[in-house]
């Protein structure tokens, strides 16, 4: 396996994964709409919307990288946001059925849970949140993940395609940290106080594509702590009070959104916080 297809080459993580691959000795091909003067790699336009460009740009690869993706439901209509997501995801992964592709690895969020957008406030069942949690997305982006999901679970079983969904929490590059307020836990509550450092979220990423991971699996891609300076039970105790299950106690500020499948899946495990950076 060395030649690696990459949607979204252009975007946030996708110039970074670009990058490491690169470090690694793969050959990579970036697939996006724009093309970037920060990737080094092969770059071709594509519309990830018409299958015969994706087929066509695929041909040849080893593997896909999946990132392309409208990334939140901000900024465009809900409706446009679904069908991008969810069209380009079938359409990367029935090109790769069709070429004989045997890995994809694609980007899925933990929005997918349905706590991140929600539009109504809503609880998750237990703690730690975990990938037997059911997701209950209540808008197009966290839905538009969940089917996704879905849809690489479909190839898999269909076609034996070797398929990793990786739920990354908000990445964040280092740059970034400083500019999140993280004395104000009420901003991150949706979200769990869960995040990864974007170094992290890549060699996740790597670690997948590199793994022999047989069936379809969907990953929590999470660093080992909160997004906050108070300690986990804490946070529960004055937000979460409704959730009565908790299935172990917490120490300090350890991540409230378990990591643990991801580790011990793909050998992998976050090595970067923002108390490396903010003290």
């Amino acid at each position: 396996m060395n030649k690696i297809a990459l949607t979204g080459g252009s975007g946030k993580l996708g110039t970074w994964v670009a990058e490491q691959l690169q470090r690694r000795g793969y050959e990579v091909t970036s697939l996006d709409t724009r093309r970037s003067d920060r990737l080094k790699c092969r770059q071709l336009q594509v519309d990830l919307s018409d299958l015969g460009q994706v087929t066509g740009a695929l041909r040849g690869s080893d593997a896909v990288v999946h990132l392309a993706a409208i990334p939140a439901p901000l900024g465009y209509s809900f409706d446009r946001i679904f069908a991008n997501n969810t069209i380009s995801t079938y359409n990367v992964l029935e090109a790769a059925s069709l070429l004989d592709i045997g890995k994809v690895v694609t980007g899925s969020s933990e929005s997918a849970y349905g706590f991140a957008w929600a539009p109504a406030p809503s609880s998750p069942l237990y703690f730690p949140l975990d990938e037997n949690h059911p997701l209950l997305p209540q808008e197009c982006y966290g839905l538009s993940k969940s089917v996704c999901e879905q849809t690489a679970a479909m190839f898999s079983r269909r076609s034996g395609l070797q398929a990793i969904a990786l739920r990354y929490s908000m990445i964040v590059a280092p740059s970034e940290y400083e500019r999140h307020a993280i004395g104000k836990p009420q901003q991150y509550k949706h979200i769990l106080w869960s995040y990864v450092d974007i170094r992290d979220a890549v060699s996740a990423t790597l670690a997948a594509l590199e793994s022999d991971s047989g069936e379809f699996r969907a990953l929590n891609v999470t660093s080992d702590d909160t997004f906050s300076d108070i300690p986990s039970e804490s946070l529960l105790d004055r937000f979460y009070p409704d959730v009565e299950d908790r299935r172990k106690t917490f120490a300090g500020r350890e991540a409230i959104v378990s990591n643990g499948l991801a580790k011990s899946l793909l050998g992998w495990a976050p090595v970067h916080s923002w108390k490396q950076v903010i003290n």
